[in-house]
Order: C-alpha cells, then structure tokens, then sequence
C-alpha cells in the first residue's frame, strides 16, 4: 500500500514526452529536478504528502523529473543542489533552490490560490524564466560586450573616483602639500582644477543629503571660499578598487574621531571636526559617475593598457533587519540565491542597543540616528556572510539607494524598494560599502572562534568521512586526539546525571569504544558546527536537515554520532581541560608552531627546567601501557617542544571543580542524552590525574586506570604533605605537576627534583614519591590485561 500511495504521490518523468504531457494538465505542479546519479530529493516527499492530505486539492500535482533524458532540462544538467520547479499552465511561475522545507511548505498554498484565481477570477498569471538562468545570460551578455569593446579600444576604462579640497583646507594653503600626499600613495591625477561654487551648485551637488538638518550649513560652507576638485586613478592599471583605497586614505568622515581612529589619514592632519573635514571623495561607483559629469562634463575617462582586471572572489555583510525580517525572510533569501550568491555564514540575532550604537558609531550625530538605532534593536536580525565575484559591488547594486523613496522612484526592483515596511523611513537592508569594512563588519557579527567537537564511539567506522565533510564546510582542525572511557571514569564524570533515565545508558555507550575530540576554528564555529551536525534526533535530522552529519551517520538519539559545545563558554572550558592552556592567533591559527599530536598525547622525558607543571599536562594520564610510554618517549626525546601545547596547568585554588556544570550546559546534555558531558570525558587522562589527587588512599582501587601516570599520581595524592593539598586541588584543569613527574622518578629518582610538585612542600613530596612509583609499577602489572592499550591518535 505504501509503495502505491508514494506513486500516486509523486509522477516519474523520464522522457520528454512524459514532461509535456505533465505540463499540459490544468492546475498547479511542483516537479523536482534531479541528476540520473543522485536520484530524486527525498527528504522533502513526508512534507510534500502532508500538504497534499491538508489542502485536498486536485489541482496540486507532483513529480520528480529525471533532467538526463528531457530536453527542457538540458541547461539544469551537470547542477547537484536539489531544484524545485514550479509550472501552471505550461508556465514556469516559482523556483526554489536547495531543500528548503519552510520555503516550499510556504510557497505551495500561496502559489495555489494564485493558480485558483486565474482559473476561476481570469487573473493574469505571473511567469517568469529561471533566475539563475536570467543572471548567467547578463553575465554572458555583460563578457560578450567587453569581448567586443576589447577588440576596438586598447582596453576598459580606467575606474576615477573625485577628490574634493574643500574651502578649509584650501584657503589653510594646505592644497600643495595634500596633492604631494595624493601622488605619493599612487594615485594618478587625471583632471583638476579650482572651482568656486555658489550656493546653488552647492545645493544642486549635495541633493542627496537635502534631508540632513545639517544641510544647509554645509551649503554654506562649501560656498564660502574655492574648492580644488581633481578626478583621481591609479596609473596605467585599471584603477580597480580606487573609490575604496581614496576614501581609506582620507579617513573617517567625522575628523575628531579621524585623529583617534586613523590619526594618519588626510582628514586627521588637516581637518577641523565633522563639518569642516577638509575633504571629500565618492562613495560609490555610480556617485563618482555623478560626481564627475557635475565637475566636468566634458571629460573623457581614458583607456586602460592593461588587461581588465580580474574578477574578485569576496564576501560582504548583509543584514535583514527586525522589521524585514519577520515579513519578507524567505522571499529576500531567495533572491539573494538567485542573484548568485552564495551564503557563507548566517546568524539570527537580536541585539542590544549598546551593540547597535557601536555597529553605527560612525553615523552618531546624525538625526537619523536614534531611529536606525531602534529599528535595529527592536526584534531578531539576520545576519549574512554573502560570497561571489565582486560581492561587494554586487550587493550594494542588489540593495539599490539608501533613501526609500529614492529606492521606489530610481530603482523599483531593488531590495531596498520591493521590501520596504510601510511608515518605516529605515530601509530594511544593510551592505558593506567597501571591501575593508566588510571584514571589519563580518567580524563583528562573526567573530572568530574555536568550539569543540567529538566523534562518538557509534561513529567511528565513519570518522575519515566526518573529518572530510568538516574540512570541507571551513572548519580548521587546530588539535585532534583519539581516547576511550573506563567505566570507572564515565560513571565519575557522569555523576550528576546519575538516577536519570538515561544514565546507565550513557555510561555504557561512552565506554564503548574510542571516540575523537577535535578543537575546531573558523568564524562563528560554536553555532556554524551545531548546524553542521543538525538536531539531536537523526530521524529529525533526517527530515529537516537531510545533508547534516548526524542525518547521514547517525543512528538513534543515544547513538547520534556527534557532539558539539552548545556555546562558547561551554567550548572554552572543555578544550581547557581535554587539551590545556591552546592561545590562537585572531584568524583561529595556533600560536606558536602547532604541536605534533603525540605530544598532546604523552610528555616528554626530560623537560626543561620550569617546563614540567606544563609536560605533565601532555600526558594522556594513562591511556598507553607504560613500556609504550617510555618507548615512544625514547624515540622522541624533544624537550624544547615541551612547553608548546601544554594541556594543563593546576589551577588556582578555589575554582569550581569540572563536574559543577551550568544549568545551561546541564539542559543540554538531559536534552541530547547526556551528550554535553562527553567532552569531560574526553579527557581521561587530564580527569584520571585529577581523580587520582582528589582520592584517598581507600579510594584508589575504585578509581585507578591501569597505566604508570595514573598510579603514580594516586599514590601521590595519598601520600603527599598537607602542605602540597592546596596546589593539587584542581580537578577542573585535568592535570597538575605530580603524575608526569611521578612516572620519571619511577625510573630516574635523581630527575624527581626536576619538578617540584607545589610550594611550601616540595621536600617531602619528593621523598614520598620514590617509593609510591615503585609500587605503582608492579600494581600496573596486575591491572594493564583490564583494557587494551588506546589508539593513538591520528
């Protein structure tokens, strides 16, 4: 029964004649457009029959086209995201990109009822042609052109943008040296001259800021002396990027804030304050364009020698602000598909208006700006990392002009004019309005960030896979180690969840097996790696999320492959305790020479003085055999590498043990079956130490793992002075000084002095190790047949 309702469900087209009879039937049909090899999108056919069963209408039909063997598809050949193609009356009426179920679950009633009105009402139907088809075509058109423009002329126009001396500056003399600073950055003066403007010029060139309350003071301004106006390039190239890089030069519009920010730039050396900021210079490609036919009207770009210049992969910000947002979200993303962008990172946010007002600290002042303030902060944003040739450019031409009623007069097509909200002056839509501030303003909202990720015991058959598709999503894997669990421990670890439904569960799958802990870097990687692995439920996962991991390797919500720090807080506290104390660098790279990752896994065997509270913290703590331990130790023999990745220091005294997770953190491992605490147990060796000075003497045979460290740092614990108590009573950080030195003095006791344990008992320490390393050696004979040596890491 099932096989024939998933038929009557969904039409299979496979040959050209299928497609036309499809078309030709009345009513409204959604057809999905697969390649032969990756067959139809079927993570969207359990949503497609509940619309079906809720609406009840026989003029919904579906189908799945195979687009191999139909000739209409021939320019969707060869495209491996899932494509959705609407048709109503042999027309084409909607396109969605990607397995969007929000996107589809909204556009088939909608699409629906626009197809009842034109049977029943005689309403026009709205066909439209493929955007991405439509933007390839302009893109061919647009090289076709500059092909042919090529073959006549020596090459493009080079890129101008205007310079203006302003009155201040000018009548300060400071025109001579200004020009001598513009020549010395590079740039090319192709035109100028003086020019007084009366206050009717002034008017007519700033038009566009006739809303400003500060308006007509700059006309005065800009009437009451000469202005040096020059049109500028860069030499014989193309003049790529010379709006950007003259703006850059001249500094923050606002000159008080010039001296402060950019105490270099021509507006901090040689303006007043906001107004009487010495210079000017275009914003835009169209403005210099402006710009230029108001100064001189005659003037004729030259060519450029060089060859046009290349085409710029870029990212730029976008924000869909609150307002936007909760209206328009699916139809704005869409046409950002559809313009060719691709969306690199996104975040839904809200903000506070302290960050609002920093975000915009260069607009402060102006009248609007307590409204744009309000109007960002008063629900959720969404913010975009947009990526695509010329990005920037593209955007800002997608957005159209800043000005609302501007946007709906000159511009109808535009972002800004079909999705302004009604008695909103704000437009609802932010770009980037350069190259440099699009770095700045994604780092704003996509800081850069480390999170930590695990592979689980379930998952482990697929771990090369998993590794591939993270480095493939961005991810930079900074540190990575393989460990298993004992019971012992995964019950300590575990024991605020203990008498929960899900507890023994848990302890037994965890110590299942090896499971890999990576710390991962990229922008916003917290968030970016929760959405990579999707929801907790695979069968959710499944369904809302088909191409995340845990849709495609997990198996049930125990067995959910993955675990990922649910914020950055949680993130930095678990890579503390599994991997030390790791410094990166502002672009997520490690400071320092990253080490190799045995020597996160074990110490070394002779560290330098002062290096061993940190070689201790690179013991695994008991996951290798000792004879392996001291093999790999022999062959290596590294002591300046020592002090690299230290994994652990003892930490002060007071702090709250690992074990005192948040609430927060708590909900989330009850949420994901006990997931969040995975990461703790990740650091057996770091929490096997701990375990080991936490204990007593009665304690040890309930706690101990089998390898040399961990025995080692029990009898110390139980042995050690009063007096070493206070430095050794840090379970958060994984790791004090004792185990590693412990393990050294079992077989060198005169190197046991090399690392005094904690101040005020150190003597005593010493004393009492040589003989509780001894011992530990022979009990680690009864107890290494308990558990198989670790993997090592890869």
């Amino acid at each position: 029964m099932a096989r024939k309702k998933e038929i009557q469900l969904q039409e299979e087209l496979k040959n050209q004649e299928q497609w036309d009879d499809f078309l030709s039937k009345k009513g409204l049909g959604m057809i999905d457009v697969y390649q032969a090899w990756a067959g139809p999108c079927a993570a969207v056919n359990g949503m497609l029959r509940r619309i079906k069963n809720e609406l009840g209408d026989d003029l919904l039909r579906f189908a799945s086209a195979e687009a191999d063997n139909i000739e209409a598809l021939e320019r969707y050949r060869g495209r491996c995201q899932p494509t959705f193609l609407f048709f109503a009356g042999g027309e084409l009426v909607h396109v969605i990109r990607g397995a969007n179920a929000p996107l589809i679950n909204k556009a088939i009633p909608d699409l629906l009822k626009a197809e009842h009105s034109v049977l029943e009402d005689g309403s026009e139907r709205k066909v439209i042609t493929d955007p991405i088809f439509d933007q390839e075509d302009k893109e061919a058109d647009a090289e076709e052109e500059e092909e042919e423009a090529g073959e006549e002329d020596a090459g493009p126009q080079k890129e101008v943008t205007v310079a203006i001396i302003k009155p201040d500056a000018v009548q300060a003399g400071h025109v001579e040296d200004i020009i001598q600073r513009v020549k010395d950055a590079g740039f090319e003066i192709l035109a100028q001259e003086e020019r007084m403007l009366t206050e009717e010029e002034a008017r007519e060139f700033y038009s566009h800021k006739a809303d400003e309350e500060f308006f007509d003071e700059l006309v005065a301004f800009m009437a009451s002396g000469p202005s040096h106006v020059l049109v500028l390039s860069k030499g014989d190239e193309a003049g790529a990027e010379v709006i950007d890089e003259w703006r850059k030069i001249i500094g923050p519009f606002d000159s008080t804030v010039a001296k402060e920010e950019a105490p270099d730039s021509l507006r901090a050396q040689y303006g007043t304050d906001k107004s009487m900021n010495a210079l000017h210079g275009s914003d835009s490609h169209e403005m210099a364009t402006r710009e230029l036919a108001f100064f001189f009207p005659n003037f004729q770009i030259p060519k450029s020698e060089a060859k046009p210049a290349e085409k710029r992969l870029q990212r730029t910000l976008a924000l869909i602000r609150p307002d936007a947002l909760k209206e328009h979200k699916d139809e704005i993303l869409a046409k950002i598909q559809e313009a060719g962008f691709t969306v690199a990172l996104q975040k839904e946010m809200q903000l506070t208006k302290d960050q609002a007002a920093e975000f915009y600290k260069e607009h402060e002042g102006q009248d609007y700006f307590d409204q744009l303030v309000e109007s960002m902060t008063c629900g959720p944003l969404l913010a975009l990392g947009l990526a695509r040739e010329d990005a920037v450019e593209r955007w800002r031409d997608l957005l159209g002009p800043k000005e609302v009623p501007v946007a709906k007069e000159e511009a109808p097509d535009s972002l800004r004019a079909q999705f302004a909200v009604e008695d909103v002056p704000i437009n609802q839509l932010h770009g980037s309005d350069s190259v440099d501030h699009a770095e700045k303003e994604v780092q704003f909202f996509f800081p850069m960030q480390q999170t930590l990720a695990v592979v689980k015991p379930d998952a482990q058959e697929h771990k090369d896979a998993i590794i591939a598709r993270i480095k493939e999503a961005g991810f930079n894997i900074a540190f990575q180690k393989e460990t298993s669990l004992t019971e012992e421990l995964a019950q300590q670890l575990y024991t605020e969840h203990e008498g929960k439904e899900f507890y023994g569960q848990l302890v037994e799958h965890m110590t299942s097996g090896p499971s890999l802990f990576m710390v991962l870097s990229v922008e916003d990687a917290v968030e970016r790696f929760r959405e990579l692995m999707g929801p907790t439920d695979p069968e959710v996962a499944k369904e809302q999320c088909p191409d995340s991991l845990r849709a495609q390797f997990a198996s049930d919500m125990l067995k959910n492959a993955l675990h990922g720090s649910s914020d950055p807080n949680h993130a930095q506290e678990k890579i503390k305790a599994i991997f030390g104390d790791i410094e990166f660098n502002p672009d997520g790279t490690v400071k320092g020479a990253e080490p190799e990752l045995d020597m996160v896994t074990q110490g070394d065997t002779e560290p330098a003085e002062g290096q061993e509270g940190e070689k201790e913290g690179e013991g695994e703590g008991g996951e290798k055999p000792a004879e392996e331990a001291e093999k790999k130790e022999e062959e290596e023999a590294k002591p300046e590498e020592g002090g690299e990745a230290p994994e652990a220091e003892a930490p002060a005294p007071g702090e709250a043990p690992e074990a005192e997770a948040p609430a927060e953190e708590q909900k989330e491992e009850a949420a994901e079956g006990g997931e969040e605490a995975k990461p703790e147990g990740g650091s057996e060796g770091a929490q096997e130490e701990t375990s080991g000075e936490q204990t007593n003497a009665e304690q040890e045979g309930e706690t101990k793992d089998e390898n040399e460290q961990k025995e080692a740092g029990e009898k110390e614990g139980s042995e050690q002075t009063e007096g070493n108590e206070g430095a050794k009573e840090s379970p958060e950080e994984g790791g004090s000084a004792e185990p590693a030195a412990q393990e050294e003095s079992a077989e060198k006791p005169a190197e046991a002095e090399a690392a005094p344990p904690a101040e005020g008992g150190e003597g005593e320490g010493e004393k009492a190790e040589e003989k509780p390393a001894e011992d530990g050696e022979q009990k680690e004979g009864d107890k290494t047949e308990e558990k198989p040596a670790e993997t090592p890491a890869e």
